[in-house]
């Protein structure tokens, strides 16, 4: 048998090691990416209807992901759960009349409070049709139902449905494009999508340089220098999910 020298041997030994580190790294990721969110703040029954209807207003086409790949319902699921969704800067004391469209927000609810009856209307609603979930609608059908919400004056629990769309959209698209420290925009597929760097703060290298195109992979507020992107502390459902991983 030929005889291998010790350096041989160590160079051998890790190479094997480096697979081997790099296979558990990549198992780990597929089993972080393949486990389902953890909400704090929807039941399963709300977790469904709000995956489904992301989906449909940024959906998945040839341009990149849509919402439900990149994390919306989570960034949803947080907000609701965290201080914004108690209303904690919201003017509570009332009195509570319907206002103008260009006065704004007028309903006594905070936006927890807000999607937590729309959300009940809206299970009701169903079961009143016999039909069967949203989510297990055609995506005509889901289309259909969402644009009724939006041009309707379905009363969900209270809640006009015009209202609860209004919020809803607006915190679909919130959450597609904001940083992933917040929970959404999971490996800031967005900013891929359209170019944007990101949380880069230092152009000194560039600034003498005019007329150039500008590119590079974004960068997230809480990105480490090893590519890692804690999310928010003091994001309720963010104590409970791991540091992620930058994509490639």
């Amino acid at each position: 048998m030929e005889k291998i020298s010790r350096r041989s041997f160590l160079r051998m030994a890790g190479a094997a090691a480096a697979a081997t580190a790099a296979s558990t790294h990549a198992m780990r990721d597929a089993s972080a990416a393949a486990a389902p969110p953890v909400y704090v703040f929807f039941n399963p029954e709300e977790a469904a209807f709000i995956e489904a209807a992301v989906e449909r207003l940024i959906p998945a086409d040839e341009n990149g992901p849509g919402a439900l790949e990149a994390g919306v319902p989570s960034f949803i699921d947080k907000q609701l759960s965290g201080a914004w969704g108690a209303g904690e800067r919201l003017y509570r004391s009332g009195p509570w009349h319907e206002g103008a469209p260009t006065q704004g927000y007028q309903l006594p609810f905070t936006p927890a409070e807000l999607f937590r009856h729309a959300l009940r209307g809206i299970r009701d609603d169903f079961r009143q049709r016999g039909s069967q979930p949203f989510g297990k609608l055609a995506a005509q059908e889901q289309d259909a139902y969402l644009k009724s919400l939006e041009t309707g004056k379905l009363e969900l629990d209270g809640v006009p449905s015009k209202v609860f769309f209004e919020s809803l959209l607006s915190m679909t698209i919130e959450g597609f494009f904001s940083d992933p420290v917040y929970g959404g925009n999971k490996d800031m597929v967005s900013w891929r999508m359209i170019g944007f760097p990101g949380a880069y703060a230092n152009y000194y290298h560039t600034v003498d340089q005019h007329g150039m195109q500008f590119t590079r992979a974004p960068m997230s507020l809480s990105e480490t220098g090893r590519g890692v992107i804690h999310i928010h502390p003091d994001i309720p459902a963010g104590q409970h999910a791991p540091p992620v991983k930058k994509g490639k």
